[in-house]
């Protein structure tokens, strides 16, 4: 069977789920636009507003939309934020203080975050040369959240719960809205006062509800991934109780400024034309990710999360076991990207990450994994991580490269 029958198989083995995703796109729909019609949302939500951004009526409206989708009390979204990882330093320095420790409930942090709380190249102001504990718990064998370990993991001076909800660099299962209820139940069993801060990148619309809803006290993640819809040029978002994203916004900016500054330029059409297309943007990329682990599952290559497991973000991980692998799959992916396809992917460092990447992002926003890309580090097991995708047929056309290019385990 060459690749083309067996995309074709997979399609018709995978149409009920997709199916269960399409039911699943209008119900996070109809949240964004109950929003947008509750905050009566024109075109003059549209207009510029430059220098230090006083009075963005655009700005300050998006807040309050984006803010009721989220479930949360109070948001931030921000062009100023060059990252997801901008987005949640800020809110890590905005409501930590010396002395105060940081538990991470999923084993190792994203790459991105080892810098910013200190466990990698000291010297630039981490959250450890600031005075602030850091201590992680680990995952079971089997890649879960230790749960018994949880119910006695929170101290006197555990300020706030680090909960990862995407599986990042690590062959683990992301976590569910309810996996993420159960962890705020169990700390705040121990200590009310502890802060459950959610990374929430790439989980954004998987589920009918976002972690603030199930008692997330602050969530952070970048508007070039999920929230943004593919369009939005650069930004990223705080959400949650409102005296606690006032704080991310003062890191943001300053403190006595926090959320009143921040110009959003011309941008402001885009972001809320964003918001309204992320539904169907992570449906598509749902999608695309139950056929990559078909396909490749059928293959003999392991993948996680399963092929009809239910998705927790839009991340699809396969273990493809050698770095000339996982080489070749980002080459065949870059060939059949929109743009960029001329070029060649190869491993090189990357700001932020430990080991060496090979990056297949033929994106039209730099970054943004909205649209279809595949990246992994040079490291054992040498697994693959496909994100995003605007249609699954982009997904089926690429992904007929990658099976060429690399063939059976």
């Amino acid at each position: 069977m060459n690749s083309s029958e067996k995309l074709r198989e997979a399609e018709k083995e995978l149409l009920p789920i997709f199916s269960r995703i399409d039911a699943q796109v209008k119900q996070n729909l109809k949240r964004v636009l109950d929003a947008l019609r509750r905050y009566r949302v024109g075109v003059h939500h549209f207009a510029s507003v430059s220098g230090y951004g006083h009075d963005d009526l655009g700005r300050d409206t998006l807040d309050q939309v984006f803010a009721e989708v989220m479930g949360a009390e109070a948001a931030a979204v921000r062009i100023q934020f060059v990252s997801g990882t901008h987005a949640i330093a800020s809110a890590l320095f905005g409501v930590l203080r010396p002395g105060d420790e940081m538990l991470a409930v999923a084993g190792a942090p994203y790459d991105t975050l080892e810098e910013v709380i200190g466990l990698r190249e000291q010297g630039q102001g981490s959250l450890m040369e600031f005075g602030i504990q850091y201590r992680q718990l680990e995952l079971t064998d089997t890649g879960e959240i230790d749960w018994e370990g949880l119910k006695t993991a929170v101290r006197s001076n555990t300020r706030l719960v680090l909960i990862q909800r995407s599986c990042g660099y690590s062959w683990r299962s992301s976590l569910s809205i309810a996996d993420i209820e159960k962890i705020v139940q169990i700390v705040k069993a121990q200590n009310s006062q502890t802060i459950c801060f959610v990374d929430n990148c790439y989980g954004e619309f998987i589920e009918d509800r976002e972690p603030p809803a199930v008692g997330a006290d602050l969530i952070a993640g970048s508007l070039i991934k999920n929230p943004g819809g593919t369009i939005v040029t650069a930004g990223g978002y705080v959400a949650g109780r409102a005296e606690l994203v006032e704080a991310a916004a003062c890191r943001l900016t300053a403190p006595g400024i926090g959320s009143s500054g921040g110009a959003t330029l011309d941008q402001n059409r885009l972001l809320f034309q964003g918001l309204f297309l992320a539904p169907q943007m992570v449906g598509e990329a749902m999608k695309g990710t139950h056929l990559t682990a078909y396909v490749f599952d059928q293959l003999g290559y392991p993948v996680k999360p399963d092929p009809f497991a239910p998705r927790r973000d839009v991340i699809q991980a396969i273990k493809l076991g050698s770095p000339d692998k996982l080489i070749a799959f980002c080459r065949a992916i870059q060939k059949y990207s929109p743009i960029g396809s001329y070029l060649d992917p190869i491993p090189a460092p990357m700001p932020g990450y430990e080991s060496e990447l090979v990056m297949a992002g033929g994106t039209f926003i730099d970054g943004s994994t909205s649209e279809f890309s595949a990246d992994g580090p040079l490291r054992e097991p040498y697994v693959v991580f496909c994100q995003g995708g605007t249609h699954w047929t982009h997904v089926a056309i690429a992904l007929e490269a990658a099976i060429e290019a690399i063939g059976f385990a």
